[in-house]
């Protein structure tokens, strides 16, 4: 059975292909178009799923949308009756999209499968929300039976919920209602700190270890009513998303004594003490709910997802302190692993389906999920393309070239395997270095993703030795918790300056480029059988130098999306500083390439996140 799950038209739209039950391939509209967060029906993910599983143009079962449309119509209805006039810029812009597209879902889902050449199947379902959240973050999970939380900006009506799954049965008990949400309270900090909504929350996470908390109480004493279920209401007043464009509003600015910063102006000491303040509130609504969750389901373990569950800082800090044995989350935990939701809440709970978990396996395939380019297809199109190269005649013999470059302190971009699904590069399409470098951090943020000076980088380190250097007794394949590096490991650094961009560059442990000023790292543990390439690399350089860790961050320059073919990868990298190019077997040097004519540079080709 043939089951193809679609989130779109709000953003991060993404496709995947349950076959049997299994989760056969899953990918996101914006690596094909080359557009960040695509919200359009993605028709090209749409095609990949389907070419992947080798189904035939009348082999679709049933089709699965991971949102009701209605509902959610009804809502801004509804909100724009209670808030106006005041709404009515916002109405005017909202509503005629969706009389033209978002009512018509059916019709636009059926128009894209006929122009692929495939025929709508009969049964069409419609999945709430976070009903498909839910369902990508337990049934995909090595759990038997779990506890179920759910928090993201807004579904139809739902921001949050809790719920249990057991066996194939996934119920919600609980929800959390519009306008008070969680994922909107962040995204409200996010604006005022300057950064872009649905795209700047992982900055503002990355900024909060540089600030203190001052602020947390005015946020839980003027802004937040919190309860101890973890259940709260946000006053209203202070906000401005029910009746404008802006997530906050002049009340809000007087409260904390300053506008919203300008994007891209310099960063101060009151932005990152904002961006601490909310980060520990969030924290502690996360755990109260979790708290809850446990006393009110029994169980001992937890799934989670919505896109708040991408807080990887608030993940670490729920599994050391929380009150669950383990916890597992959707690595695609935003809107695009709806799909994924959409489509095995279909095969389980609507076709009625078993389910089975080990307890220890996921069912996400390292979420490697994504497009694959044979060995021969690379080496045509660098043929064709003129591009010299040289051909690794092993994997061995990769891994052991890969590990001699890094050790050199050369940057490169890695291109094997199938593409990953969500926003972690876990390997496949990753920009990798040594973390050792006291420079690298800055080489990399400026040199090679030309961002953010402040941002961190993630620590890609062999499963089997992670305990060796970070305080961490599981495991993290998804890049969805931070733990701390053990203090044997730290430096002493120097009293640190209110300067951000010296604050960065202080040497804190023995692998600087991946250590945050709080001497934490938000880290993938790599193992054997979920990457035996990725752990090959790894296992080299742990070999070549004494340290299992490397830099992984993902292969794209800000504001792209990650790179999905040998064309991606080859032009993001000749517009870089990024010294090699491993694609498959084939590694290129920069040095060799000839000269890069294109003047499609990537400062005019994509808009900043």
């Amino acid at each position: 059975m043939n089951i193809l799950g679609i989130s779109g038209f709000y953003h991060d739209s993404a496709a995947a292909l349950v076959q049997d039950g299994k989760v056969l391939a899953a990918a996101q509209e914006e690596r094909f178009t080359r557009k960040r967060h695509d919200a359009d029906l993605p028709v090209n993910a749409m095609s990949f799923c389907l070419r992947r599983g080798e189904v035939e143009p009348d082999g679709i079962d049933a089709v699965v949308f991971y949102d009701k449309p209605i509902t959610t119509f009804v809502r801004l209805l509804k909100t724009y009756m209670r808030v106006g006039p005041k709404g009515f810029r916002s109405f005017q812009q909202a509503i005629p999209i969706w009389l033209r597209e978002k009512l018509w879902i059916p019709y636009q889902i059926e128009k894209g499968l006929r122009t692929m050449g495939y025929k709508m199947p009969k049964d069409l379902y419609f999945t709430e929300h976070h009903e498909s959240h839910a369902a990508s973050a337990f049934y995909p999970s090595p759990f038997e039976s779990a506890a179920v939380l759910t928090f993201d900006g807004v579904g139809e009506w739902a921001t949050s919920s809790v719920g249990v799954g057991r066996g194939s049965q996934l119920t919600l008990t609980e929800q959390l209602n519009f306008p008070h949400s969680i994922g909107l309270l962040y995204s409200a900090f996010t604006y005022h700190c300057g950064f872009r909504v649905n795209s700047g929350e992982y900055k503002l996470m990355g900024l909060a270890p540089y600030g203190e908390p001052v602020y947390a109480d005015r946020i839980l004493d003027t802004l937040v009513d919190l309860h101890e279920d973890g259940s709260f209401t946000l006053d209203m007043s202070y906000f401005g998303y029910l009746s404008s464009l802006k997530m906050t509003n002049a009340k809000f600015d007087r409260l904390f004594g300053a506008p919203a910063r300008p994007p891209e102006s310099e960063l101060t000491k009151r932005e990152m003490d904002m961006a601490r303040s909310i980060q520990v509130v969030t924290e502690e609504i996360v755990l109260r709910m979790a708290r809850h969750a446990r006393e009110t389901t029994g169980e001992r373990n937890a799934c989670l997802a919505g896109g708040v569950a991408l807080n990887c800082v608030s993940n670490g800090r729920l599994l050391r302190e929380g009150p669950f044995d383990d916890v597992w989350i959707q690595p695609a935990a935003g809107d695009a692993g709806g799909a994924i939701g959409a489509a095995l809440y279909a095969w389980h709970q609507i076709e009625g389906n078993e389910r089975h978990a080990d307890g220890h396996t996921d069912a996400m395939s390292g979420a490697y999920l994504g497009p694959r380019f044979s060995q021969d297809e690379i080496e045509r199109y660098l043929d064709d393309s003129g591009y010299p190269y040289v051909r690794m005649a092993t994997s061995a013999d990769r891994a052991a070239r890969v590990a001699e470059l890094v050790d050199e302190g050369k940057v490169l971009g890695l291109f094997m395997g199938r593409m990953e699904f969500g926003p972690r590069a876990l390997g496949h399409r990753s920009i990798i270095g040594d973390p050792r470098s006291p420079k690298m951090q800055s080489i990399m943020n400026l040199k090679i993703k030309y961002r953010e000076s402040f941002r961190p980088f993630a620590p890609a380190v062999l499963a089997e030795k992670a305990s060796d250097w970070f305080d961490i007794a599981g495991e993290s394949p998804y890049m969805m918790i931070t733990a701390d590096v053990l203090e044997r490991h730290w430096v002493d650094a120097p009293s640190h300056s209110d300067d951000i961009r010296t604050w960065v560059n202080e040497v804190r442990s023995d692998i600087p480029a991946v250590t945050h000023v709080d001497h934490s790292a938000r880290l993938q543990t790599v193992s054997q059988e979920q990457s035996p390439e990725f752990h090959e690399i790894l296992t080299a350089f742990d070999e070549l130098t004494g340290c299992p860790v490397m830099i992984n961050t993902s292969f794209n320059v800000r504001g792209e999306p990650i790179v999905c073919t040998p064309e991606d990868a080859y032009r993001c990298f000749m517009r870089t500083e990024m010294d090699y190019l491993v694609l498959e077997h084939c590694i290129l040097e920069k040095v060799a390439q000839p000269d890069w004519e294109h003047d499609d540079r990537w400062q005019t080709t994509f808009e900043l996140d």
